[in-house]
């Protein structure tokens, strides 16, 4: 029995270390005064990521460096693998954009009611997931519907 307990233990030990090796590392940058920025980290974290918080005193600058378009604008802007991440994107598509070598970036625009970080009581409003390709075209990369 102790040797199974033993064999069980040391199985769940290496799941663990295969997963913490496996974590995504992401730099979020935002403003101090946002609650729904740090909302959408606690999302990022629940969902295996690692995440550098940087507090800016001037987001438009941060959001021209990286190549971030106003019409793709929301309140925070997070940077994995070299790629922006603007506004409340799900995670999901965050990994997605990981794989994708035709994106520079990806946004959910504005700050829609039931993404990430904006939940509210029983409300979701319809939104997309746009990337940004290379040659600075839209593309729709998931849709969430109202619900």
């Amino acid at each position: 029995m102790k040797a199974k307990y033993l064999a069980l233990l040391a199985a769940l030990s290496a799941i663990s270390a295969v997963q913490a090796a496996e974590a995504l590392t992401i730099d979020v940058h935002r403003d101090a005064n946002c609650g729904c920025c740090k909302k959408w980290i606690s999302h990022l974290e629940a969902n295996g990521f690692k995440v550098v918080d940087h507090v800016e005193s001037n987001m438009t600058a941060v959001k021209q460096s990286l190549g971030v378009a106003p019409r793709l604008a929301s309140c925070h802007t997070a940077v994995i693998d070299g790629k922006f991440v603007e506004g409340h994107v799900p995670a999901a598509q965050v990994i997605e954009l990981t794989k994708r070598d035709d994106l520079v970036g990806i946004a959910v625009p504005g700050m829609p009611a039931g993404s990430p970080g904006m939940e509210v009581d029983g409300v979701q409003h319809a939104y997309q997931v746009i990337g940004l390709t290379k040659t600075g075209a839209d593309q729709v990369v998931a849709e969430y519907p109202t619900q």
